[in-house]
């Protein structure tokens, strides 16, 4: 009988040490999959044109004054490495902060910020005799 006691004792405790085990398992999976289920990574390498505008004003980024970013799949991005003065005046009819213009860039996102290689800010395409744009 005292046999049988001690093989359910050695059975609770690899019973537990199993749940123990699976825990760390599912945390370490949910972890590393948590991980990937960021933001995709973008690198342009070739220059791809994107859309280009305020970040506060025209694509609804949290921010503190009036910043330059792009939208590239979907996603907007606060841009690092252009000086945004000489872009033109932000606030002019076709500025950044009140107009969504074409810019050719490459780069690529870091730290949620796309560091930009290259950074061209497309003319604004004419208007038709109806007022469209082309």
């Amino acid at each position: 009988m005292r046999k049988l006691l001690v093989s359910a004792a050695n059975l609770n405790t690899i019973r537990a040490s199993m749940k123990i085990g699976c825990s760390f398992l599912i945390l370490f999976i949910a972890l590393f999959l948590g991980g990937c289920a960021t933001r995709p990574v973008v690198v342009l390498q070739e220059p791809t044109v994107v859309e280009a505008a305020c970040g506060e004003c025209k694509f609804g980024l949290k921010g503190d004054d009036c910043d330059l970013a792009i939208r590239v799949h979907g996603q907007s991005y606060f841009v690092d490495g252009v000086n945004p003065d000489l872009l033109g005046n932000a606030h002019a009819t076709d500025g950044i902060c009140e107009t969504i213009r074409k810019a050719r860039v490459t780069g690529e996102v870091k730290d949620g910020r796309f560091v930009a290689t290259r950074f061209e800010l497309l003319p604004v395409p004419p208007r038709c005799a109806d007022g469209a744009r082309d």
